[in-house]
This record gives structure tokens, sequence and C-alpha cells, in this order.
């Protein structure tokens, strides 16, 4: 690594970092990686050649975090590799791209001008000052414009939006922009959508507790698990009263598995079996019917050895 500008430029230079990088990015990225990304920053600032194998030994990390790292930013659009190494990216000017790329309607400011999202660019303010004590990012702006018009959402349920990423210690846009897909794909976008929508959850979560205790789990229940639990919920409607004789069934099974409980409970859903007394008196004219059919089997049973008996005595005779 060529580092030998003197001690006296050392004390009165600096290396700047715009703020941007510590609303949108920081947040988000490995404690590695940003040690990473400062040191390359400080190389540049100062025309150093960068080595991955330098960085290795003076940020005390390994190689392959060091490669993990530069790549890392390099996705994220900070680093550009060229032929002869990298160069840093204009922080400032790839937000002010994104800012008004063809995704983004409006800028902050056309959102203060414009008419028809004054009312929107209050409840903007009211994020920024709530969520992000007035340091929010310009881009933010531009993000939340898009959900309002993508997926529809009403004031109390874009406010809701980021309260629940706040809650969850996940401020971050990657992870508020998965939340708002995933409501938007679950069609939320009044208040009411939304309480209707966390009630689903927490119940399907009380049926996830209670099926693991009936089934005395050692464990939780997987992914995959609470797919079934949540169709059987959302789709089906069934609650645990309907569920648990599915698990009784099942139980009988040497081998418990979801997909076979899931089988009873889809069969009963095609029947249009809603209640406990539906469920139950099909059951019970299963049951009987196959009891029948076993009498049957029985009586055939018995009349052919009895035909052969008698044709036994006949040839004996």
């Amino acid at each position: 690594m060529k580092l030998n500008p003197s001690s006296k430029s050392f004390l009165f230079s600096s290396t700047e970092i715009p703020d941007i990088f510590f609303t949108d990015y920081l947040p988000i990225a490995k404690s590695e990686f940003v040690k990473v990304y400062f040191y390359v920053l400080f190389l540049a600032n100062h025309n150093s050649e960068v080595k991955i194998n330098d960085l290795s030994k003076t940020l005390d990390l390994d190689f392959p975090t060091v490669q993990e790292a530069i790549k890392y930013w390099e996705n994220e659009g900070l680093l550009t590799k060229k032929p002869d190494g990298y160069s840093i990216v204009n922080l400032q000017e790839l937000e002010l791209n994104k800012l008004y790329s063809p995704k983004v309607s409006l800028s902050p400011e056309a959102i203060e001008k414009s008419t028809e999202t004054k009312h929107r660019a209050k409840v903007i303010d009211s994020i920024n000052a709530q969520f992000f004590s007035g340091t929010m990012s310009p881009i933010w702006y531009a993000d939340i414009e898009l959900w309002f018009q993508k997926y529809g959402f009403d004031d109390q349920v874009m406010l809701g939006l980021f309260n629940y990423a706040f809650d969850k210690k996940a401020l971050t846009r990657p992870y508020v922009t998965t939340v708002a897909d995933g409501w938007g794909k679950e069609n939320i976008k009044t208040f009411n959508d939304l309480e209707a929508y966390f009630t689903r959850r927490e119940n399907v979560k009380s049926l996830n507790k209670e099926i693991a205790q009936k089934l005395n789990l050692p464990r939780n229940l997987t992914q995959y698990d609470e797919e079934y639990v949540q169709k059987w919920h959302d789709d089906y409607k069934y609650d645990m009263s309907i569920i648990e004789i599915a698990l009784k069934k099942a139980s009988n099974k040497s081998n418990i598995n979801f997909k076979y409980i899931d089988t009873i409970l889809s069969d009963w859903h095609e029947k249009e079996l809603t209640t406990i007394d539906e469920v139950n008196n099909y059951l019970n004219a299963t049951k009987t019917k196959e009891k029948k059919v076993k009498q049957v089997k029985k009586f055939e049973l018995e009349y052919t050895q009895s035909t052969f008996d008698n044709w036994d005595a006949l040839y004996d005779n």
C-alpha cells in the first residue's frame, strides 16, 4: 500500500462522508463492511492504491471478509470496478439519480408544491418528525409517495408501516419496502384492513403454539408447517375446535406429518364442512358406512367358505 503523506497533511486533512450514508447505508451494512468502506474512502481521498491483501492486514479482517465487503459496496453502487482497480462513486450524485429515476413520480420539492399531495406531505412530515427526528433521507420521500400510489395505503396505514418497522428496530429501506410489498399483496388499504390483518396473524400464531402443544412436538413449527396452519385459518376458516379433530385422526398414524393433516382438512373443506357438528356427522356417517362394508365383506367371506364346505362334503360322499 503506497501511503506516504506527511504527518502535517494528515493533521489538517479530512475525509468527508455525506450524511446520506448514515441514514441509508450504515444502518443495514455489516460493521466490517462499513469499516472497509471508510478506509477505502480514506485511501481514495489520498490517491493511494487499494489492495485487498493490504486492507485485510491493516483492518485486521480476514481476506474473504474484505472481498465480501468490496463486493457488497459494488452491488450497492458505491464502488465501481475498473480494469486498473476501483473508483469511488459520488454518493450524493447516486442518490440524486435514484430520486429522479423513472419510478419516482415526485421529488420532495414537487410534493410540497403539488395540490394533490399536500395532505400526504403532512403525513410524510409526521413520519420524518416521529421516526427520524427530522433527519429523514430525501429518498424516503419518493418511496413513500410511490407506496401511496402503488398500494393505495391510507394515511394511518402509512404511519402504521413505519411504526411497525420502528418497533422491530428495522427502520431501513429494504425492510420497510419488503413489509410494504407484503401488505400490498394482502390488499391492505385502510386501518381496518390493517387491524384485521394483525388479528389474523395473532390467531395463526396462537394456533401454531396450540397445535405444537397438542402434538407434543419437541420443536417449534417449521415455516412450511406454519403455511399449512395459515391456509387452514385464512382460506378454510377453521378454528382449533375443528383442527383438533383432524389432529386426533392423524395421531392414529405412527408418523404424524402436516401434509397428512392437511389432506384431512382439505377433504372436509371440499365437502363444505364448516362446523363441528357437520364434521362429526360426516365422520359418523363414514364410520357407519365403513362398518356396513366390513359386515358385507364378512358375510361374503362366510358365504364363500360355506359353499366350499358344502362342495367338500358332496365330494367326500
